[in-house]
């Protein structure tokens, strides 16, 4: 089947690239207003983009009645954000922040998450969670139903039980995430194996 991103409805060009671009990381996004109020936001649209500097990239649209999110408001407002990585045991949490509740609802507090304060922003980090990164924003991207939001990792969180030995690499049996598939499918990393590449010799025999 062919399909014409340029002439399908919006819904139909979400279906089609969430459905096969997966599985998706998701990022629960924590901020806190100006005003003070702390608000979090489960998004699947998220990936890391480079190292150096450290960029990762966030992609939020409007609410269904086209209103700006709490999440890019308070972004814009405070020029800071913390990404949250998931696994199963916040996998609750990520469903009850992702409800569509009131601007003065804080959905942490709704799922009764502990929440710590943040080391080099202002926002709350999710004590639980595997790695929690700190960011300033560095440009905000803007188009008519989407923001694309480019923070710099300035602060990483790390659970200890996460990190090998040495302290440099992931623990594979430990750091399982959660990430999207498509509707209401996920997937957890906690069936993990190595593919190590031929060499050129192997291949020209």
């Amino acid at each position: 089947m062919e399909f014409d991103l340029t002439e399908l409805h919006p819904r139909d060009r979400y279906r089609l690239l969430t459905n096969f671009v997966g599985p998706r990381p998701i990022a629960l996004v924590t901020t806190r207003s100006a005003a003070g109020r702390d608000n979090g936001a489960p998004m699947s649209f998220f990936n890391v983009f480079s190292h150096d500097p450290a960029i990762l990239a966030l992609g939020i649209q409007p609410r269904a009645d086209g209103c700006e999110k709490d999440t890019v408001a308070n972004i814009r407002d405070t020029g800071e954000f913390t990404v949250n990585m998931i696994d199963m045991a916040l996998s609750r949490t990520m469903l009850i922040c992702g409800l569509g509740v009131d601007s003065d609802v804080d959905e942490l507090q709704l799922a009764r998450e502990q929440v710590s304060p943040g080391a080099q922003v202002a926002c709350p980090r999710l004590t639980a969670s595997p790695c929690a990164m700190e960011c300033r924003v560095d440009r905000l991207i803007e188009y008519p139903r989407r923001v694309i939001i480019l923070g710099e990792v300035v602060h990483m969180h790390v659970r200890r039980d996460c990190l090998d030995a040495q302290g440099r690499y992931v623990d594979a049996g430990t750091y399982h995430p959660i990430a999207r598939l498509h509707a209401d499918n996920y997937i957890v990393a906690d069936r993990q194996f190595e593919l190590k590449p031929p060499s050129l010799d192997e291949i020209a025999r």
